[in-house]
């Protein structure tokens, strides 16, 4: 359900009203009854809220939401749009509930909405997002954020870190092993398109030395290996030069080396503004984490706090999300 106090119980709710998540798949929601029939109510729907305890309990109809309720949110101390321990450990716990799910083999795949990093560590769990949740939990040391949206389909070296630390993780061996993820991820995917287009670091990709060195020493060599494996690759090619070329379908997908590198081309192209009603049309994009045993995918925007409870955020990127987590399922049950 991602925080509580966000927008993502309402997207949660929307997206598994859609008979197109329905026809797909069956969906069931992880967090809190009590707060999901809150939330519907408070809206002004009536969906009937399917509270269980336990998978099998499940009923799957269209129209219904079942909840693997939690029981974590006091919603006597609830309130939309703030940030709180409360909320934080509810998001935290629905996370860890659904993780263990897959690892069990009791759920094909977990789609994730957004949360709020400072709750979740006002609440004592120190992590920087899902991302880091999940390797923790899968017990997994090699994993990469693709963000998928239309054309632009972007992975990362680094993510949550400062950016002086970002800069120190461009190593040879990461930018190396963030390219196969990336093909693994174009492949389950159903991308035909391959080629893979690396990011420079630096403006201009160095400028052979001039503006930094990390281009020439570790970035170009992990590309030069990565063509002798047999990977279709490009780089380091300049981002101002990469996002565009990449957003015309030239590269199937493209490296950053950091997280913002990668995260506003894509936000650019899939979140879009009506200045008429001033209000966002739709908002999407899709966070799938590479490299874990198990599939997760997100929604890859933000809490919306000050939307939260207005009944206005859209569904597109948790709808898009789940698509994709159904799309990884298919691929990796023919893989086997």
């Amino acid at each position: 359900m991602g925080d509580p106090a966000s927008i993502g119980p309402e997207i949660a709710l929307k997206a598994l009203l859609s008979e197109s998540v329905t026809n797909i798949c069956r969906p069931f929601i992880v967090g809190d009854a009590k707060l999901i029939q809150f939330t519907a109510e408070h809206l002004g729907w009536k969906t009937p809220i399917h509270a269980i305890t336990d998978v099998k309990e499940a009923l799957f109809q269209p129209g219904k939401i079942d909840v693997l309720d939690m029981r974590t949110v006091d919603m006597t101390r609830f309130a939309w749009g703030e940030i709180s321990a409360m909320a934080g450990h509810a998001s935290f716990e629905a996370v860890r509930k659904v993780i263990g799910l897959a690892m069990a083999g009791v759920i094909d795949a977990t789609v994730t909405g957004p949360i709020n990093k400072k709750s979740i560590n006002d609440a004592g769990h120190h992590f920087a997002g899902h991302t880091e949740i999940y390797a923790r939990y899968t017990n997994t040391s090699k994993y990469g954020m693709l963000l998928v949206e239309d054309n632009l389909k972007v992975i990362h070296v680094s993510t949550h870190v400062s950016l002086r630390q970002a800069c120190d993780l461009v190593k040879k061996e990461r930018v190396l092993a963030v390219i196969a993820l990336l093909k693994d991820g174009l492949i389950s995917l159903g991308e035909k398109n391959l080629k893979i287009g690396v990011a420079g670091l630096n403006p201009h990709a160095g400028d052979s030395g001039l503006f930094g060195t990390e281009d020439d020493q570790e970035i170009l060599p992990a590309v030069l290996e990565a063509r002798a494996q047999g990977y279709d690759v490009d780089g380091p090619v300049p981002p101002d030069t990469l996002f565009a070329k990449a957003a015309t379908g030239h590269y199937g997908g493209v490296v950053a080396m950091y997280h913002d590198q990668g995260h506003i081309p894509f936000k650019l192209n899939g979140f879009k503004w009506n200045a008429a009603k001033q209000r966002m049309d739709s908002v999407k994009g899709v966070n799938i984490t590479m490299g874990l045993p198990i599939i997760r995918t997100s929604v890859d925007h933000g809490t919306a706090f000050e939307i939260a409870g207005k009944g206005i955020a859209s569904p597109d990127a948790m709808i898009l999300a789940i698509e994709a987590a159904v799309q990884l399922t298919k691929s990796r049950t023919i893989n086997k």
